[in-house]
């Protein structure tokens, strides 16, 4: 890694004026990645600000002197480039830039051949609309090699509007567009490109109406378990059939799958998954959710402020999707996120109420979980405990906590 890592450590601390100034955190953790590996992998869904932060990163790579060459695979041009991509790839020098990275699985055993060969001369920079699960090759050929980091829409932390980002989502033209009218047309748009062109390019052969209704009766259960069977028979298909299009929406970022955890108690526990919309702008499309007004109308409020708040704290506390449970039985005690982490278990529980208060499902929880914590996030400004072990808090002090 030599010389490019001593230039790298230059502006490491470095802060920049850009409209995603929150986002900025996002190059440390470049810096962090090429520390100890010769590829760097962003992961994100689509039009979530991957190309903007690896821009700013090449504009400071750039700075020092490094060259830097950007290829964007969803370019024609580019394309042809690699086409005899050893040929293109071997001679150049410094940081490696390539975007859509999933439209050419067939580039990642040639990066391992060329990281090993060029390692103090060449780093990459790839980018990727898929999880590191659904593109197999980067897992395996590079396994070693690379760095995972994954770049999630807006989260509250980078705005200044809260009540704007639980309705129109954090995908940054959603958020910023100029009425909530632009922005439920664009999150339109969006899903039809995503199942009409991004689908297609993994070399998923699903047609598009399908997965879209798959992906519209799955508003149904967000917040719930799922019930493939169900779900199966709602469509028409077979239960392995919903398992491999909900792989598929897991791996695309869209949907948040939990695992449901086991402690060894003597209560049945559920055993299926709970599945979330990652993205709250997504799920009120599907809901027909335009404005303030609808939002405040439905009846999937409580479901809506669940799921958001849940997938705030993930982000906010930078937690792996590993270490994320939930956890219920059928006896009707249920625990909505549970977090493992550095030996510790914490609970939380998303309460679209004015005050919430201690219920006997919460005091099953601490016991048969032995929780260290249970936070009840719900939309209030006050903070207030209720016992030792479990307390109301608001989003803004989700940031604040330690795991």
């Amino acid at each position: 890694m030599g010389f490019i890592y001593n230039q790298f450590m230059k502006f490491e601390n470095h802060s920049f004026k850009d409209m995603y100034i929150q986002r900025n955190l996002f190059l440390d953790e470049f810096v962090k990645g090429f520390r100890v590996h010769s590829v760097v992998a962003l992961l994100g869904p689509r039009q979530c600000g991957k190309t903007t932060i690896a821009n700013l990163h090449s504009d400071k790579i750039r700075e020092q002197d490094i060259p830097v060459k950007i290829f964007d695979l969803e370019d024609p041009n580019h394309l042809r480039q690699l086409e005899n991509p050893k040929l293109t790839l071997e001679s150049l020098q410094g940081l490696i830039v390539i975007d859509e990275i999933q439209n050419k699985p067939d580039l990642f055993p040639l990066l391992r051949v060329l990281v090993d060969k060029n390692k103090d001369k060449q780093q990459y920079l790839i980018l990727g609309s898929a999880s590191r699960e659904l593109i197999k090759q980067s897992s395996e050929t590079l396994a070693g090699r690379v760095a995972f980091i994954e770049l999630t829409p807006f989260n509250s932390m980078e705005i200044d509007n809260f009540n704007a980002l639980w309705l129109k989502g954090g995908y940054p033209i959603s958020y910023l567009a100029k009425s909530t009218e632009d922005s439920f047309n664009w999150r339109k748009n969006y899903i039809t490109t995503f199942l009409e062109k991004d689908i297609p390019n993994l070399g998923i052969n699903i047609p598009a109406n399908s997965l879209r209704k798959f992906w519209n009766l799955l508003a149904h259960y967000h917040g719930n378990i799922l019930n493939s069977s169900e779900l199966g028979r709602a469509l028409g298909i077979s239960h392995t059939t919903v398992k491999k299009y909900l792989e598929i929406l897991v791996g695309t970022f869209m949907i948040r799958e939990l695992k449901p955890w086991h402690e060894n108690i003597s209560k049945r526990q559920v055993k299926q998954s709970k599945i979330y919309f990652r993205d709250s702008g997504i799920y009120h499309y599907f809901l027909g959710i335009i404005n303030h007004e609808d939002l405040q109308a439905t009846p999937k409020i409580g479901a809506s402020w669940e799921g958001f708040a849940l997938e705030e704290t993930i982000r906010l506390l930078n937690v792996d999707a590993e270490d994320c449970y939930f956890w219920a039985t059928h006896q009707g005690a249920e625990l909505d996120l549970l977090i493992t982490k550095y030996g510790k278990k914490i609970g939380f529980e998303y309460k679209y109420q004015d005050a919430p208060r201690m219920t006997k499902s919460m005091q099953i929880a601490v016991e048969s979980l032995h929780l260290d914590k249970l936070y009840i996030i719900y939309p209030g400004k006050d903070n207030y405990k209720l016992d030792n072990i479990i307390e109301v808090v608001n989003i803004d002090t989700v940031r604040k906590l330690s795991l």
